[in-house]
């Protein structure tokens, strides 16, 4: 949603410059008017000059009017600085979106900007395996067919899962840096208890890209040779026999040329 208070003085712009330009031209065609007319009469001719003079001041008139009654509207309340940031960053992801290579430049800077905020706690080794995990997998997800479709769905909803609990023990980090010492201990067995769940869910995560990695692998082993390697090996024949061919005729045209 555009910001109202803008559009309202640009509207107001727009207004005053249409009112002072019909302005100068009702004036300019009047003036014209004025003296071309000649005493005897009034021609053709100077009849188009007086009715465009009239048209030009009837419609610098109009635009006074709405001028003036737009101004006498009090003008829209101004943003907050906050909301006018969030909804110029709304309009720049929703803009770069659009672009071919847009979702993928936004998924980096969000992880980027995760990455960062939990640089020092906890979290963040455990985060960035699951990253290098999550990408290898995302490599491997157009051959993740039939079958394994529903595993690469649950990776999916514990991935989200994973994220949230390593922003929550973050977040609990931080807090045992502040908090008093009655409630620190209780505050860091629980810091400890998620810190250890991250971690069994991470592995549990890796291990699942790593039987992905295996899935991939025998779905796309032959029975027998490669289909490439067979083609090769008939065209090398076929290089072979021609150039035995070849080599057979030239000594033929060598032996008649010798007779």
């Amino acid at each position: 949603m555009a910001d109202e208070r803008a559009r309202y003085f640009r509207r107001l712009r727009r207004l005053r410059a249409s009112a002072r330009r019909w302005s100068v031209t009702a004036g300019g065609l009047g003036g014209a008017a004025a003296i071309l007319t000649p005493y005897a009469g009034i021609g053709l001719p100077d009849a188009a000059w007086a009715g465009a003079a009239g048209g030009a001041l009837a419609l610098a008139a109009w635009r006074w009017i709405d001028l003036r009654a737009l101004a006498a509207q009090p003008a829209p309340p101004a943003l907050d600085p906050a909301e006018a940031a969030a909804r110029s960053r709304a309009r720049l992801v929703a803009a770069v979106e659009r672009l071919p290579v847009g979702p993928g430049v936004l998924a980096e800077v969000r992880r980027f900007r995760s990455r960062a905020a939990l640089r020092g706690t906890a979290a963040a080794e455990p985060w960035a395996r699951l990253d290098r995990a999550a990408l290898t997998l995302a490599g491997m997800a157009g051959r993740l067919t039939g079958l394994a479709e529903p595993a690469l769905l649950e990776a999916a909803a514990a991935d989200r899962s994973l994220r949230d609990l390593a922003e929550r023990v973050a977040s609990v980090e931080r807090t045992v840096r502040l908090a008093p010492s009655p409630a620190r201990e209780s505050l860091a067995d629980t810091h400890r208890t998620l810190v250890g769940q991250l971690h069994d869910g991470v592995a549990a995560y890796e291990q699942l890209v790593v039987a992905a990695a295996g899935y991939v692998a025998e779905d796309a082993r032959p029975t027998g040779a490669h289909p490439a390697a067979s083609r090769l090996t008939e065209a090398t024949d076929l290089l072979h026999g021609v150039a035995s061919a070849l080599a057979e005729l030239r000594a033929v045209g060598d032996q008649r040329r010798a007779a």
